[in-house]
């Protein structure tokens, strides 16, 4: 009886291993949770983006520039994976423009887009 349990405790574990945890952080800081955050950004501002960073809702903490560094021309788009790894769909949005000006967007749900339109 008792080898039975751990042969299907292993059996458990070895399958939850392989298949991963839905929501935990995954390679490269992706959530596993099958839900798509990529979102192509469209700059309708009238000024060069040159930078823009996500925060989790749930914790307010911007992270590092989408852009990676490469700036956004005026009437062009650009595509951004905004994931944290922690299985979040609701992000606040923060852009920085060449003009000095600072937009933050909140409650964006970048599950549910797959463009977003950046405006003043």
């Amino acid at each position: 009886m008792l080898a039975r349990r751990l042969f299907t405790a292993a059996v458990i574990a070895a399958s939850l291993g392989a298949a991963g945890f839905a929501g935990l952080p995954g390679p490269e800081g992706q959530s596993r949770d099958g839900q798509n955050r990529r979102v192509r950004v469209h700059n309708q501002t009238g000024a060069i983006l040159q930078k823009l960073q996500a925060a989790d809702v749930r914790t307010g903490a911007f992270g590092a520039d989408l852009l990676g560094g490469a700036a956004v021309a005026t009437g062009a788009s650009a595509p951004v994976t905004i994931d944290d790894g922690q299985g979040g769909c609701l992000y606040d949005l923060r852009a920085e423009l060449a003009d000095g000006q600072v937009l933050v967007r909140e409650n964006i749900n970048v599950c549910r887009i797959a463009d977003y339109y950046l405006t003043r």
